[in-house]
C-alpha cells in the first residue's frame, strides 16, 4: 500500500557551524521560508548554540555540540575543548538518526556536505544510509554557498562527485550565477551539472531604521579568528575619523582575556560590544562597514548599500572569503584588503579611501536565495 501524502511537505534540515555562525544563519533563513510557506520542517544543529537561531518558527533538534579544534578546521572538539572522542561521536551519530526516523521527512536538505564538512562523516554517510533505505525515500538535497573552498588533496571532488550521484537528488547552489558560478571553484562541476540549481544569495530584506546610529561599523563574525582585525581597527580609530562613531563587535567567542585588554585601549570615540541583533540596521545607518568577507556579512552590505572594506579570512588555507572580496572590488563594490598582516597603517589609510568615495550604487545580484530555495522545494515534492 503507498503511504499517503502529507498535505504540506516536512523537511529535515541538518547543519553543522564548526568556527563562525555563518551557516547556521543562512540555514535558519531558509528554513523560516520554508516555514512561511507552509513546510513541516525540523533543523538539526550540532554546534555550540546561538540564541535566536533557527527560529522559533521550526521545530530545533540540538546535537551534543561540536567545534573546530583549530583554525584550519583539523579536528573536532566538544564544547570544552576536548578532543571528540568515539563515545561522544557515536552518541551524536545515534541522536541524528533516531531525529531523522521521528521527524519522518519528505524533503532532506544536508547544508555543504559533500562539498564540505567531511569531519562530519562519521554521522552523515549513516544518514544517508538510511534514507536510501527509507520507503518512501525523501529527496534529498544538499545546499551550498556559491564559492566553495577549493580542495589541494587529490581525490576530494572525485568523493564528492561519486557522493553527490549515488546518493543526491539536487545541488542547491545560493548565489547568482551571474556574479559567480560553482565551476569557477569546483572543477568538476560539469559532472553534476544536471542536479544544480542556482537559488540567488539568501540575503536579508532591508533592514528598519537603526535607532543608534554609529558612522564606522566593524565586525569580527561569530568566531575568535577576527582579534587582529579588532585589535587594527581600534588603533585605527585613534588615527583617522577620529570625530566619527566607532562600533566594534568583536562577535561572541573572543576570550575574554582579549575582550578586556581591547576595551582598556578603547578611545573615547570606540564603543566595544561582543554582538549587537540590529547588525544590519546599523549598517544601514552607517557610512562604513569593516569585517571580513563571509556569506551572511557580505549579503548585509549588499542589502543595506553600505561602503565596505573587506578583510577576508584566510587561516588554514580557507580561500573562499578571498574569492567572494576579490569579486566585490572588481565590481566597485568594496576595498579589499589581506588578512595575513594586516597593519594599522594599512587599514587607516584604507578608511580615508573608502569614506571619500560615494556609496554604491545597487549591485545587479540576486538576492532572493531564501524564497526562491523554498519554491524550488516545494514544487520538487
Amino acid at each position: 500500500m503507498t503511504p499517503l501524502r502529507n498535505s504540506s511537505p516536512r523537511v529535515f534540515f541538518y547543519v553543522q557551524h564548526l568556527l563562525g555562525i555563518g551557516h547556521l544563519a543562512r540555514a535558519s533563513r531558509i528554513a523560516s521560508a520554508l516555514a512561511k510557506d507552509g513546510c513541516q520542517v525540523t533543523v538539526v544543529t550540532g554546534g555550540i548554540p546561538v540564541n535566536g537561531f533557527p527560529g522559533s518558527d521550526v521545530t530545533s533538534v540540538i546535537l551534543p555540540p561540536v567545534v573546530a579544534s583549530s583554525a584550519g578546521f583539523s579536528g573536532l572538539a566538544d564544547q570544552m575543548g576536548n578532543a571528540a572522542g568515539e563515545e561522544f561521536l557515536s552518541t551524536r551519530r545515534n541522536l541524528l538518526l533516531e531525529a531523522f526516523r521521528r521527524a519522518e521527512p519528505d524533503v532532506v536538505i544536508i547544508e555543504a556536505f559533500p562539498f564540505g564538512r567531511r569531519q562530519m562523516r562519521f554521522e552523515l554517510l549513516p544518514l544517508l544510509d538510511a534514507i536510501a533505505e527509507t520507503n518512501p525515500k525523501p529527496k534529498l538535497y544538499t545546499s551550498v554557498r556559491d564559492i566553495l573552498q577549493q580542495q589541494k588533496k587529490p581525490g576530494r571532488d572525485e568523493e564528492t562527485v561519486a557522493l553527490l550521484r549515488d546518493h543526491f537528488d539536487g545541488v542547491l547552489v545560493h548565489g547568482d550565477p551571474d556574479f559567480v558560478r560553482l565551476e569557477e571553484t569546483f572543477p568538476l562541476t560539469s559532472a553534476i551539472s544536471d542536479k544544480i540549481t542556482y537559488t540567488g544569495l539568501v540575503a536579508p530584506p532591508l533592514p528598519p531604521e537603526p535607532i543608534e546610529t554609529f558612522d564606522i561599523v566593524v565586525s569580527a563574525g561569530g568566531g575568535a579568528v577576527g582579534r587582529d582585525l579588532i585589535r587594527a581597527s581600534l588603533e585605527a580609530a585613534s588615527r583617522v575619523a577620529v570625530d566619527r562613531c566607532w562600533l566594534l563587535i568583536t562577535g561572541p567567542n573572543l576570550p575574554e582575556q582579549d575582550f578586556a585588554a581591547l576595551t582598556k585601549d578603547a578611545t573615547g570615540n570606540v564603543d566595544l560590544v561582543r554582538f549587537r541583533k540590529d547588525f544590519p540596521s546599523l549598517l544601514r545607518g552607517a557610512e562604513l562597514s569593516i569585517s571580513q568577507a563571509g556569506y551572511n556579512t557580505v549579503g548585509d552590505l549588499l542589502v543595506t548599500g553600505c561602503r565596505s572594506i573587506l578583510v577576508p579570512f584566510t587561516a588554514g588555507g580557507e580561500t573562499e572569503q578571498s574569492v567572494r572580496a576579490e569579486r566585490l572590488e572588481k565590481l566597485g563594490l568594496a576595498l579589499a584588503l589581506p588578512e595575513a598582516g594586516l597593519t594599522t597603517d594599512q587599514l587607516a589609510n584604507a578608511v580615508e579611501i573608502v569614506l571619500s568615495r560615494p556609496k554604491p550604487s545597487n549591485p545587479n545580484i540576486d538576492l532572493g536565495g531564501a524564497k526562491r530555495t523554498s519554491a524550488i522545494i516545494r514544487h520538487a515534492w
